[in-house]
């Protein structure tokens, strides 16, 4: 890799003429470049970046970046099992959950899975007496991954009911368990290291539940999913229901794995698989075709072309279906948490800027919000518009066409504008934005949807340089509050030695 090498070209790039998108559209062969349908196990997907200030010159120039910063050769570090997580020494190889990857790490994740299978199918078929509910119990990406797939596919019903509980805050248990009826309830408890201060406090209160609910054995309701199985056992769990993964899977990359237990116990194996074969179908893209054909790396160029030469510190998220209504909230944590860094992959300072803030909301709710921002406001901000063509629902079909025509339409006011001689009314319009309209939603098209967001943020951090595995930003904070929680923690600035008295903590 070769930041300076790369320079060269960030430079030129920043000095390419920057023509509208409406000019960019004069060439009749734009829509056919910019826009790939990609044939996938949960029907076809079409990507469509046209309304992008992409073009083959800013194409070619993005390239001679990927050139320089080795992205070729990054990614088949990451498929390979290398130890491209330098900071803390280990591989990235949630890819071998899907099948694709180091051969010992491919048959390790396939193991585990077939004794995830075993222990959901026994569930399922009444080893643990009648189970209606599961209290899923995690944080970060122990908890968005699950959320959202849940929220998304089971929205007919499903096998278990599945609550996710991630907020310290006991309202947020306590409301999982006003809903559960103890006897016909499992925990699942979801922490790689199994010390997660939240994760094992909600635990903690889910067994005492259990307890006060007439349980003798609450601990032979709980499931535990980790990467640390022995921390699990001495906890209390009995090792035939302690699900581990492998320790090369981060956190935010874990769904593929045990972490995935509340949605096969939501959806049944079947479903899961399904889920799993939609995300391989994407690694294989990202592998086999050419970078100047892949749709991850061009979402991934445009994405650093609008950070890095247009200055835009924001990207916006908008699913046009309720059924995604959670994609933002976890994109937010795949993207900020990984590519949110002030340092290159070797410690020195980071010259650029790193990832934008990724936000959003879902259609057509966020137009009556914040979309007035979006046509009209001094800010530049690139928006992801996603939409599902089958309807989710068996209400009139009207519903769904005025849906889709708000998705469609609003993507075109933002390119197109519109000149008025009052200002109040004039919209500058060239505004970009990106379209992935996918044929159905069903847990195959899921997955593809995730893991084409995994490899475009690894694809950003590779042509920046850093290291998108690790997370040590959020350490600090959660150090401090141990240090309260103890007792400790004089010398604050006034502001919050004032808050913790004012609230009666630590003193």
């Amino acid at each position: 890799m070769s930041a300076s090498e790369a320079k060269q070209y960030w430079t030129a790039l920043e000095g390419l003429p920057k023509p509208t998108l409406k000019e960019l559209f004069a060439d009749g062969a734009r829509l056919a470049r910019y826009s790939t349908t990609l044939d996938l196990p949960g029907g076809p997907v079409i990507f469509d970046w046209s309304k992008t200030h992409l073009s083959p010159e800013v194409d070619a120039l993005l390239g001679a970046v990927a050139a320089a910063m080795d992205l070729e050769g990054r990614r088949d570090a990451l498929i390979s099992g290398e130890k491209i997580n330098n900071t803390e020494g280990r591989a990235a190889e949630h890819t071998a959950e899907r099948g694709i990857g180091k051969d010992t790490s491919v048959e390790e994740a396939a193991a585990l899975h077939a004794r995830m299978q075993m222990l959901v199918d026994a569930i399922h078929e009444g080893a643990l007496g009648e189970v209606k509910s599961l209290i899923h119990i995690g944080i970060g990406g122990s908890a968005l991954g699950p959320a959202l797939a849940i929220d998304a596919l089971t929205r007919d019903g499903a096998k278990v009911a599945v609550h996710v509980v991630s907020n310290i805050d006991g309202c947020a248990l306590e409301a999982a368990m006003k809903a559960c009826d103890p006897a016909t309830t499992l925990i699942a408890v979801a922490s790689k290291t199994f010390t997660t201060t939240e994760t094992m406090t909600n635990a903690h209160s889910a067994l005492e539940w259990l307890r006060e609910g007439g349980e003798s054995d609450p601990y032979g309701r709980v499931i535990a999913l980790t990467a640390s199985p022995e921390k699990a056992v001495e906890w209390g769990v009995d090792e035939t229901r302690v699900l581990p993964f492998s320790e090369t899977v981060g956190g935010r990359y874990s769904l593929w794995s045990s972490i995935g237990f509340p949605v096969a116990m939501a959806l049944g194996w079947q479903g899961f698989a399904e889920f799993l074969d939609g995300a391989a179908a994407i690694d294989r893209h990202f592998i086999d075709v050419d970078l100047a054909e892949n749709v991850i790396v061009r979402a991934a160029f445009a994405d650093l072309y609008y950070a890095q030469v247009r200055g835009c510190q924001t990207r916006a998220v908008f699913a046009y279906d309720e059924r995604l209504k959670l994609l933002p909230d976890y994109l937010q944590q795949l993207e900020m948490e990984s590519n949110g860094k002030r340092v290159l992959a070797d410690g020195t300072p980071l010259m650029r800027a790193s990832a934008p803030v990724t936000w959003g909301g879902v259609g057509t709710d966020a137009q009556h919000a914040v979309f007035q921002l979006l046509h009209q406001g001094t800010h530049l901000i690139p928006v992801d518009f996603l939409a599902v063509k089958t309807q989710g629902h068996d209400l009139d079909p009207a519903h769904h066409e005025i849906l889709l025509s708000n998705c469609f339409a609003q993507g075109a006011a933002l390119m197109a504008g519109k000149a008025s001689d009052d200002g109040a009314r004039a919209y500058p319009g060239d505004r970009p934005s990106a379209t992935i309209l996918c044929e159905d939603l069903n847990p195959a098209t899921l997955g593809a949807l995730i893991a084409f967001h995994e490899h475009r943020t690894f694809v950003s951090a590779a042509m920046l340089g850093i290291n998108p595995f690790d997370q040590f930003g959020v350490e600090l904070g959660k150090a401090i509050a141990k240090q309260i929680e103890a007792g400790g923690g004089e010398g604050f600035d006034p502001s919050t030695e004032a808050l913790l008295a004012a609230a009666g903590i630590g003193g």
